[in-house]
């Protein structure tokens, strides 16, 4: 479900100020079709602006995370990784031989998920879901 966000304009939507370093490194997280981590995220933004520590890159990412521009994540790896927060609700299936991370909806689980709140007595307002495998088939 590869997305690009605008993750300048989000920042200049919750007021933050834009250097041209932290530009170059939301505009790395924007066109980001994984989940990057710090160091994955400070390799890219870097080949892009030599001049950006991975100080720079902890402080703009904590800086987003606190402003909701960005969602962080754990997938059991014992890195976070980053993503743009989105109003568009998905899941998240870990590949554990790989850790490759692949997006889904499914929306017979939504509604599975909604039935079993319900039926505890609760309106679900919010969930997070991660799945964990391993790919039956290698070669895809």
């Amino acid at each position: 479900m590869p997305r690009q966000i605008n993750i300048e304009q989000l920042c200049a939507d919750k007021g933050l100020r834009i250097t041209e370093q932290r530009r170059t490194i939301a505009r790395v997280l924007g066109e980001a079709e994984d989940h990057p981590d710090v160091e994955t995220l400070h390799e890219r933004a870097a080949a892009v602006d030599p001049k950006i520590s991975i100080a720079t890159v902890y402080r703009t990412v904590r800086l987003f995370e606190e402003a909701g521009i960005l969602e962080r994540h754990e997938f059991g790896d014992g890195r976070s990784r980053y993503e743009a927060a989105s109003d568009a609700h998905h899941d998240h299936l870990i590949d554990v031989e790989t850790g490759a991370v692949i997006e889904f909806v499914d929306e017979e689980l939504e509604s599975l998920q909604r039935r079993i709140a319900e039926k505890l007595g609760y309106r679900l307002v919010d969930h997070r879901m991660e799945l964990y495998g391993v790919a039956v088939d290698r070669s895809r």
